[in-house]
């Protein structure tokens, strides 16, 4: 058995990637003072007695820097659009015109900007512990491979690429923590 073990280092990379993934949507939540379409992605409607994403209920553009607005398809899912956003905990207050929902998107400052710098270094946070996770993981994989007779020198390799892995994933994360960072900062 010893001979044959290799660890699955693409499952590994596939499910560091998925913590990624996540990170990059929770970052698309938090709003910078720039309007984007991508802030109403986690926001949830009530529709036909299930939650449905914003876009499937209705067609969100950014005509201007400072505005989102949504044309919603459904008439009667108008009021639960509005009250699905006033909900959220983005702080933009809906203005109703018909069908149409427009959300301007205020300034943000000093003191809002530094707390969404706090929320991103948690949501990176979370992040880094889903990757050390998934090394834990790996790692118990190789110690019931040694107990089936894996050698040590093969552990030992097997160890450094889990540890190599993780650590350009925690990187990535980091990066990705930085530039988030510097976008709210910036004026």
């Amino acid at each position: 058995m010893s001979e044959d073990f290799e660890l699955d280092t693409d499952d590994l990379k596939r499910r560091m990637e998925g913590a990624m993934s996540n990170l990059r949507t929770e970052f698309a939540s938090l709003r910078t003072g720039r309007a984007s379409a991508s802030m109403l992605e986690p926001v949830m409607v009530d529709a036909y007695g299930q939650p449905t994403p914003i876009n499937q209920v209705g067609t969100v553009n950014v005509p201007e820097p400072r505005m989102v607005t949504i044309n919603v398809w459904d008439k009667g899912l108008v009021n639960k659009v509005e009250k699905a956003i006033r909900e959220s905990g983005l702080g933009i207050n809906p203005q109703l015109n018909g069908t149409i929902i427009m959300l301007p998107i205020p300034e943000l400052n000093e003191e809002r900007r530094r707390e969404l710098g706090k929320v991103a270094a948690q949501y990176a946070e979370h992040a880094r512990v889903a990757v050390r996770n998934l090394r834990r993981d790996g790692m118990d994989q190789i110690k019931k491979a040694k107990a089936d007779g894996l050698s040590e020198d093969d552990q030992k390799f097997w160890e450094a690429e889990v540890q190599e892995l993780t650590d350009s994933y925690v990187k990535k994360v980091d990066q990705a923590l930085e530039t988030k960072q510097a976008e709210i900062m910036q004026v």
